[in-house]
């Protein structure tokens, strides 16, 4: 039986009880070649099988680079450049090792094309897993609609600074950061620091109370209108509609603690989700 589990939006994909990395980019899953190498050929060495895969079957053969270089979480925790494909190389690098799980392999990948797909055509279906996920792992009902309306709110932003010159991915981090330290005065590293996530994978939001969550929709949302109203193009005009919808959050941030007489920010998390916890969830999911 073929197992497919996914941690939803956190970089992390299991086949088989072995665990491969990913990452969101250019509008689709970019996979870590290396993983899939030691998945494939159990190797105790699949940096060095990638190498001579990637010398015999395409350096010398010069041919086009089926890979590109991501930032992935290594070993140590730290962000580091590795080769990642996406689905449709995922199939061709599988064509050129030899293995036995080749084939349940391919129609893992096919799995995870087939949802895809069905994603595309039906966004609600992505919703509704993202959703499920949340459920699961014992997020409030009422913190969840947040979630999923903030993460609808943060792609159209991310889709309208695309279509105005941003491509990079340091770009779109400075671009949030100039919104996340005008509406709560932290930057999102400064933030995950004050909520004490110290892996690079857990997403600030998840970690977020509700007014939280409601302040970065409002700041994320302001900054999108106020793009589009000004018609900001290229990165120094986008930072500034940054800045600006940032600070409209903060306004209302600023007014809410005034009449309630307490901060809103909190270093309030939801580090009490054991591992215990996700392990009965992935269990779940495999089912």
């Amino acid at each position: 039986m073929i197992k497919m589990v996914e941690e939803a939006q956190k970089g992390l994909i299991v086949f088989q009880d072995r665990k491969i990395r990913r990452l969101w980019y250019n509008n689709g899953w970019f996979y870590s070649v290396v993983d899939i190498v030691e998945v494939l050929t159990d190797s105790p060495t699949p940096r060095q099988y990638w190498g001579k895969v990637k010398d015999r079957e395409f350096i010398q053969l010069e041919l086009s680079p089926i890979w590109v270089q991501l930032k992935l979480p290594a070993e140590d925790g730290k962000l580091r450049y590795t080769d990642c494909v996406n689905l449709k190389n995922a199939f061709r690098l599988v064509q050129s090792i030899p293995s036995k799980k080749a084939e349940p392999f391919k129609m893992w990948l096919a799995e995870i094309g087939k949802e895809r797909i069905e994603e595309i055509e039906n966004p609600e279906l992505a919703q509704d897993r993202v959703k499920e996920y949340y459920e699961l792992k014992g997020y409030p009902k009422d913190w969840i609609d947040k979630r999923l309306r903030g993460i609808a709110i943060r792609q159209d932003l991310t889709d309208e600074w695309k279509s105005r010159g941003v491509q990079e991915e340091k770009s779109f981090a400075i671009l949030t950061n100039e919104i996340s330290k005008a509406t709560f005065g932290k930057t999102v590293s400064e933030y995950k620091q004050f909520k004490g996530l110290k892996k690079p994978n857990q997403n600030l939001r998840d970690h977020m109370t509700d007014w939280e969550l409601i302040l970065t929709i409002v700041g994320e949302k302001a900054t999108n209108d106020i793009t589009v109203a000004k018609d900001s193009k290229g990165f120094g005009e986008l930072r500034q509609s940054a800045k600006r919808g940032g600070q409209i959050a903060d306004n209302t941030r600023k007014e809410l603690e005034q009449e309630i007489g307490k901060p809103v920010v909190s270093n309030e998390n939801y580090l009490h989700l054991t591992e215990k916890k996700k392990k009965q969830i992935l269990e779940k999911l495999s089912d």
